[in-house]
């Protein structure tokens, strides 16, 4: 029988709940556990691919094409298990759903509610994801904090979960901060047990307590918020602000985490086999080499907006044993007359994804800079677009070249709506998600890094490479480098006997693991350190 553990939140956002359950999915799964994870949003969006980036972050999209949360990112990313569709919900696809299904008559002229049709609703929704994977636990964060309005149908649903499931079946984990007070140099209880109390009133009893803190907590803290929140002693886990975000599951197994969870749940599971793990994090703290690596975007003010890049420009420097030293270059200051000034300081650069037309032509600048300057750059969806723009301007010739995204005058589209779409299509949704097949041309920089002719890899995107141009941009000294099965849609481009000039149309980030590197990001960070080499030389 499936388990369901829920991890919920308390006294202020932002306290990692999504790395607590990713590393318990690492833990478990290091037991020999099949684990599965979701996250469900409070927010009324359907799903987040319409949302500012710098309200939101970045949009993370799993194999079946799913426009979901960051955190789902952590979750691939510790537990290195695919997610689904099933893995992100919504307040919006909950009432979506309800909505529709009233519209057809299927609630047989029923009064609709939140309860029992909402909750019966996103009930069905967990329940899915372990009928789906077969998974031994199922760890389900809900967004939010507790208190917030927005919550409260899922933190019911859960409830009436935990009572269907019955004892030793289902688990509850509250993710709370410990504030230091410097004034009285101590750690202040109060807040837990209050979000503790505010969490029963809804009829939800946290089985293990997770305090966050920045700094060791005293030993009186665990015995106090044991005692007056009710949970055994080792049931109040420490969880430390650390520098690195891959170390978070062997800190938490010190207090013995993953064994009191499965102490709790009745599974009887081996010790954690740690071996890989542990490797991984000595590859982190024996790293001794550096390497600049210049991210020109345009939500660069939110790093989060970018997140799963920059951890992939990590996982890369780990296998490399480099320090990835980020610079967050903002393409709307890139002028012309000042782009060599400002990167010239980078080893390699990454365009990554985006859309709209703002900072554009500074990403074209950067572009440009790094083929004339054979500086290793790596662009990704947006990023391939670029590329592809200012080879047609300045090697094409063609003075106007853009995507009909930013230019629909433009006379040379060398960037264009993809085929049966038009500027009427809506926004949400819409876009070519997911997985695609790609055939990798030989002798290319491409198939050097994947040493595959074939690979598969997650889209997100309107737009593509306009095949009216594909010839002449081949002639121009344009390499295409992948393209789908039928031979018919660009997938990568390249220039040759540049170093590392390689553009994808998909999103490679999402697949980089921190044990399992992205061979495209490790080319890319390989390439910069021997251009360190060569300007230090």
């Amino acid at each position: 029988m499936t388990k369901y553990i829920f991890v919920t939140g308390g006294v202020v956002s932002g306290l990692g709940k999504g790395i607590t359950a990713a590393s318990l999915g690492r833990l478990l799964k290091a037991r020999g556990l099949k684990v599965a994870a979701q996250k469900l949003d409070p927010y009324i969006n359907v799903d987040p691919g319409t949302m500012s980036p710098y309200q939101h972050g970045e949009v993370y999209v799993t194999e079946d094409g799913a426009e979901t949360d960051l955190d789902l990112g952590h979750y691939e990313r510790f537990i290195d298990e695919d997610l689904n569709k099933y893995s992100n919900l919504t307040t919006g696809k909950v009432y979506w759903s309800v909505l529709n299904k009233e519209r057809r008559g299927e609630y047989l002229g029923e009064t609709v509610q939140v309860i029992p049709h909402i909750t019966n609703t996103i009930k069905e929704f967990i329940y899915s994801v372990g009928k789906k994977t077969d998974a031994d636990v199922v760890i389900t964060e809900i967004g939010g904090t507790i208190g917030d309005i927005e919550s409260q149908p899922f933190l019911e649903a859960v409830r009436q979960i935990s009572l269907e499931l019955g004892p030793k079946n289902s688990l509850f984990i509250h993710v709370t901060l410990v504030p230091f007070l410097r004034g009285s140099d101590e750690h202040k209880t109060k807040p837990t047990q209050h979000s503790v109390k505010e969490l029963r009133g809804m009829g939800i009893n946290p089985n293990i307590i997770v305090l966050r803190a920045d700094e060791p907590l005293e030993d009186n803290i665990f015995k106090k918020i044991a005692m007056f929140c009710n949970v055994r002693e080792d049931c109040v886990i420490e969880n430390i602000t650390i520098p690195v975000l891959y170390k978070a599951p062997l800190m938490l197994e010190k207090s013995n985490f993953s064994e009191v969870v499965c102490r709790e749940l009745d599974i009887n599971a081996p010790e954690p086999d740690l071996a890989e793990w542990n490797t991984l994090i000595e590859k982190i703290e024996g790293r001794t080499k550096k390497v600049t690596i210049g991210l020109v975007g345009k939500y660069v003010q939110l790093h989060d907006a970018y997140l799963s890049v920059a951890e992939a420009l990590r996982h890369a420097g780990y296998a490399a044993g480099a320090f990835v030293d980020i610079k967050w270059i903002d393409s709307e200051t890139l002028t012309p007359a000042n782009t060599a000034q400002i990167l010239s300081c980078c080893d390699g650069l990454i365009i990554p994804g985006g859309f709209g037309s703002r900072g554009i032509e500074g990403m074209i600048c950067a572009a440009r800079y790094a083929r004339e300057n054979e500086t290793p750059l790596l662009g990704i969806c947006l990023g391939m677009q670029i590329m592809v723009i200012e080879f047609a301007r300045s090697i094409l010739g063609l003075a106007d070249a853009n995507s009909g995204e930013f230019d629909e005058n433009s006379q040379h589209k060398v960037i264009d709506f993809m085929p049966d779409q038009s500027e009427t299509i809506a926004k949400g949704g819409t876009l070519r998600l997911g997985a695609y097949p790609c055939h990798i041309t030989p002798g290319t920089v491409l198939h050097r890094c994947y040493g595959t002719d074939l690979i598969q890899e997650r889209h997100r995107h309107r737009y593509e490479f306009n095949n009216d141009y594909r010839e002449a941009l081949i002639q121009a000294g344009l390499t295409v480098g992948g393209l789908s099965p039928d031979g018919h849609i660009v997938e990568t481009i390249e220039i040759t006997p540049h170093p590392f000039y390689v553009g994808v149309q998909f999103h490679p980030e999402f697949k980089s693991r921190p044990n399992k590197p992205h061979p495209l990001f490790c080319g890319l960070v390989n390439s910069s350190l021997e251009a360190n080499i060569k300007r230090n030389s």
